[in-house]
């Protein structure tokens, strides 16, 4: 007859050596219950940017007349580790504890299990956190291909169409046309007129000139004292010899 207290007695103690800082008792009474935190090895991977290890707990309770039925399981994420995630950690646990159980009343080996489940949790939190690790590169991969995909773009600039050119070339002609009327505009302000133009376009300077023609309000006044001693100057003596050099 298999002596269960004494099994559970002996495993615990085997526990405790194996895992002296992850083992901790919760209780004793009526039967064990005991937490051992799985953690994988490593740090923070600071060049990758994603974290290197992450940890678990497994809470067991034996029962009446473990190791012959299954102990009572529980799993839950610590660090790095989603709840949801571990789901199907919970599930390869159950099956593998279960069939383990049923392998052992077969063939009545009446061994402990708890060293087996622990490692296969740790043998999966290292397959999740290469999973991580492998998500977290393919993601850099795809940021650094979309980086030189935009700066490749900078340089390509807009891929031309049909489309794309007709309605470049009309904003291009709209601008033009622009441009030149503005430039005629200012021409025509700037260009200076020649005196004909003058007299032709501003009809006040006809005017002007006429006003001295009027009713003798133009008439300039004469010093007739000025003209007096011309009978004794001899001009035609002197506009004969002009002419004669002439």
């Amino acid at each position: 007859m298999t002596d269960y207290k004494e099994e559970q007695n002996n495993e615990i103690e085997a526990l405790e050596s194996i895992y002296p800082e992850e083992f901790e008792i919760l209780e004793t009474e009526p039967y064990h219950k005991f937490r051992i935190r799985v953690k994988t090895e490593g740090g923070e991977d600071e060049e990758e940017g994603t974290p290197a290890s992450a940890e678990i707990s497994l809470t067991f309770q034996y029962t009446s007349n473990y190791p012959d039925q299954p102990p009572a399981l529980e799993v839950t994420a610590v660090d790095n580790v989603e709840d949801e995630e571990l789901d199907e950690l919970r599930q390869r646990l159950d099956e593998e504890v279960r069939q383990r159980s049923v392998e052992l009343v077969t063939e009545n080996l009446g061994m402990v299990m708890v060293f087996t489940v622990v490692t296969s949790a740790l043998e999966w939190l290292a397959g999740h956190m290469e999973q991580l690790a492998r998500s977290a590169q393919e993601q850099q991969q795809q940021q650094q291909k979309e980086r030189e995909e935009a700066e490749r773009k900078k340089f390509e600039g807009t891929r031309v169409t049909v489309e794309t050119f007709m309605a470049w070339k009309a904003k291009f002609d709209q601008e033009v046309s622009t441009v030149r009327l503005d430039q005629d505009r200012s021409e025509e302000k700037n260009r200076k007129l020649s005196g004909r133009q003058l007299f032709q376009t501003d009809q006040t300077l006809n005017q002007s000139d006429l006003s001295f023609l009027g009713d003798g309000e133009g008439e300039v006044a004469v010093d007739e004292s000025l003209f007096q001693d011309l009978d004794d100057l001899d001009l035609e003596d002197e506009l004969d010899d002009e002419d004669l050099e002439d």
